[in-house]
């Protein structure tokens, strides 16, 4: 395979477009921390740092889950499984993007760096907590819901508490899709012993742990929203989230998982960009 394929191949690996996820929810943070103007050197390394982070984790977590991702007939023609990639070539990547991640972390301020390490081991982490515990859906969210937290610490230096509150919303909204999700793999997630929601609970159950997430998370909103004393664009911003996780919610059912797909890519993204540009018109317009 030429350079051209082998890059081609691994920026599906990383599923790079779902940068779409996390990535909005970091800029509420940097507009919020900064007041909306902030500089262009810590936006750009804050970028860098998102997606060299984010593609260390995916590279990881497809290296990790290899022999398990060939036994999948969903997962079997992953890059590894169908020798598109080797093993040591996503290794190699996989430190390559996290030694980009400690770079731009260093480039932001001390906590930053000081903070990388730990930053990484939840991660990468994530790959192996399938195989330890049902609740493995919170540490992906976690994962991601990091986003918001680390910006703010990228752009001040510092932890304001309130922000603390938009990363545990995004932990429960990023568990409660992967609940949705991980129900395609109820039964051979059953079958080889690996732990999930639907595997524990049942799919039933596990669209009941999703919903009280995703209800969780909005009012999570509503309490950022306060604190940060929303005006109309962003309570706009909020309501619309809201509305669209009911969407998500109503295209999919225990018996009708056919959309779920769409759930998953497509409304997830809507809702993260939705919010940002929100919450960005409010900050703007209140200067």
């Amino acid at each position: 395979m030429g350079v051209f394929g082998k890059t081609r191949t691994t920026l599906e690996m990383i599923r790079w477009e779902h940068s779409i996820f996390a990535l909005p929810f970091a800029l509420t943070a940097v507009l919020l921390a900064s007041h909306g103007t902030p500089g262009w050197r810590t936006l750009g390394w804050i970028l860098v740092a998102m997606v060299t982070a984010r593609s260390c984790a995916m590279a990881f977590n497809r290296w990790a889950d290899a022999d398990l991702d060939a036994a999948n007939p969903r997962t079997s023609n992953r890059a590894i499984p169908a020798g598109l990639l080797s093993r040591e070539f996503v290794l190699g990547f996989t430190i390559l993007m996290g030694l980009g991640f400690v770079v731009a972390a260093s480039q932001l301020n001390r906590l930053t760096l000081y903070l990388a390490p730990l930053v990484l081991i939840i991660l990468l982490g994530y790959s192996y907590m399938k195989r330890l515990t049902r609740w493995s859906h919170l540490v992906l969210g976690l994962a991601l819901g990091l986003a918001p937290s680390a910006a703010w610490i990228a752009v001040r230096g510092s932890l304001d508490p309130r922000i603390v509150v938009l990363t545990i919303a995004v932990m429960l909204w990023v568990g409660g899709f992967d609940v949705l999700y991980a129900c395609q793999d109820f039964e051979h997630d059953r079958s080889v012993g690996l732990h999930s929601i639907p595997q524990s609970l049942g799919i039933p159950n596990a669209f009941r742990v999703a919903r009280i997430m995703h209800l969780t998370m909005f009012c999570l909103l509503v309490s950022f929203g306060y604190l940060f004393h929303f005006g109309i664009a962003g309570w706009l911003g909020v309501a619309a989230t809201g509305l669209l996780l009911a969407y998500e919610h109503a295209i999919v059912s225990p018996k009708d998982m056919k959309r779920l797909n769409a759930a998953f890519f497509t409304m997830n993204g809507v809702i993260a960009t939705v919010f940002l540009c929100f919450v960005a018109a409010d900050i703007w317009l209140r200067k």
